[in-house]
């Protein structure tokens, strides 16, 4: 497959908040790329996004919308549960993916779009954009040379609502589709321990604490062994206003000493500030440079192709599966494997 040239011409997959605040805006702003469809089940969505950014084209069903336009790139932007082979039908066809995380609510759909992007040779990459933020890339560094020995996430929300009505409960309170914060941001918390540490996860388990009169859980907790034997920790709590003042969102444990990392703000080690962020918008980055890719027809600047993006989904994947089955421990490579 050769470089395309200057024009890139991309077609969207769902048109909720992601593609309309961030993607679609982001891609206008690159020279050469054209946006020649859009396609959403939900026909008010798809009609304001067509008249907010001039698109030309939609579609109320994807398989059509493969059969009729012609484009070089896929951005695959519907929430995971929607997720069955459009992206592995646009991969036979020569079309680059783009995928918002999370990948599938099922490993076997994941590996399913994984295989088609293997065999017909297209450049992928996963929605983990943080990858690309100075932050991480800074905390890489500092630990390349360190033994760790265990990764703690915390993410803190405020107290849910008390159950709703069954008809009004949307996919995001929903455990079977949308999986709660662990789902969301424990896949971006697993990949950016992944990518700063080198370590990856081989084995889980995990448990919610969801009282019935609840919307959404008050707590769970994942707990991981990793390829070196280090244990890593995801803790996700909504149980008051909001976060404990000053509380880092990892840290990162090593043989005499530890780091910290605040939010999108500074780096500790040992408690001595050693980085402090300036501001950076990792999306466009990413959007950017996938673009970049494609138009070259050379991936060696993408952080996150489609196949690593596995190694991220499946610990959260088996760890809600854990959580099913009263915190059983999971073993990563075999739920992996077909």
């Amino acid at each position: 497959m050769g470089t395309i040239g200057s024009g890139v011409r991309v077609a969207f997959f769902g048109t909720g908040q992601f593609a309309n605040r961030t993607h679609i805006p982001n891609l206008m702003k690159i020279d050469g790329v054209d946006i020649v469809a859009i396609c959403d089940i939900n026909p008010k969505a798809l009609q304001s996004t067509a008249e907010q950014f001039g698109i030309p084209k939609t579609y109320r069903d994807a398989y059509q919308l493969l059969e009729e336009e012609e484009f070089d790139v896929l951005y695959s932007v519907v929430p995971a549960f929607a997720r069955t082979d459009v992206e592995a039908i646009a991969a036979s066809k020569g079309i680059h993916i783009f995928s918002e995380k999370p990948q599938a609510i099922k490993i076997e759909i994941a590996r399913h779009i994984d295989a088609a992007i293997q065999e017909a040779g297209v450049l992928s990459t996963v929605g983990f954009r943080e990858r690309y933020r100075p932050i991480f890339q800074q905390a890489r560094q500092l630990l390349w040379n360190k033994e760790v020995v265990h990764v703690q996430f915390y993410s803190f929300g405020g107290l849910p609502s008390r159950q709703l009505a069954q008809e009004n409960i949307d996919w995001h309170s929903d455990f079977e589709r949308g999986g709660y914060s662990a789902f969301d941001w424990g896949g971006h918390a697993v990949d950016y321990i992944r990518f700063v540490t080198g370590l990856d996860i081989v084995r889980v388990q995990a448990f919610y604490h969801h009282p019935n009169d609840y919307s959404k859980p008050l707590s769970c907790s994942f707990h991981f062994s990793s390829s070196r034997g280090a244990t890593i920790n995801l803790s996700f709590i909504s149980a008051g206003s909001g976060q404990p003042k000053d509380n880092p969102w990892f840290q990162f444990f090593f043989e005499q000493g530890y780091l910290s990392i605040y939010g999108y703000e500074r780096i500790e080690m040992n408690r001595e500030v050693v980085y402090t962020a300036e501001a950076f918008d990792p999306w466009f980055k990413q959007d950017q440079t996938f673009i970049e890719a494609v138009r070259s027809n050379d991936g060696s600047q993408i952080l996150n192709d489609y196949h690593d993006g596995l190694f991220s989904l499946a610990p959260i994947l088996a760890g809600w599966e854990s959580s099913r089955c009263n915190g059983k421990c999971i073993d990563i490579p075999s739920f992996m494997t077909p």
